[in-house]
């Protein structure tokens, strides 16, 4: 599946409500995946405030598991190729690779799988999704104007 705008996007985290994900730690209860979404880009917004891409992946590396249900191995792909042509190629790729045992890693990789693991386990106030809309419709602008480039 590709998402073809924002709206779509919006739709498939607000569908992450509700919808649990591995622990944060052993033994520790499931998470929702759309409050993991929103702590996972809140932490990297604090981390990392210029970096919308960054942030962005982590908001989206969570939706995955609504797109292939019960492939848990290719839930990284398939949020990827989901986002790729919205956000980019860096989201895309951040958003792969984010995984634990993804190899080799770059600073923001690192950065990322970070926030991801913290946010599965903290329990602060992320803000709401709505919140994220304008910058989700930046990138997505960038993005399109990149590709109408090449």
């Amino acid at each position: 599946m590709e998402l073809r705008g924002v709206e779509e996007l919006m739709d498939l985290l607000y569908a992450c409500r509700g919808t649990f994900g591995a622990p944060g730690f052993p033994g520790g209860p499931p998470v929702d995946l759309h409050q993991h979404a929103l702590r996972t880009a809140a932490l990297l917004r604090r981390s990392r405030p210029a970096d919308k891409e960054l942030q962005l992946a982590g908001l989206a590396h969570v939706i995955g598991p609504l797109l292939r249900p019960g492939d848990r191995t290719a839930h990284p792909d398939c949020a990827a190729d989901a986002v790729r042509s919205l956000l980019g190629e860096r989201v895309a790729g951040l958003v792969r690779g984010h995984r634990p045992d993804g190899g080799l890693a770059d600073d923001d990789l690192l950065r990322l799988r970070q926030a991801a693991e913290e946010g599965r386990c903290a329990g602060f106030d992320a803000g709401v999704l709505e919140d994220w809309r304008t910058v989700l419709e930046l990138v997505a602008a960038r993005n399109s104007r990149l590709g109408a480039v090449d």
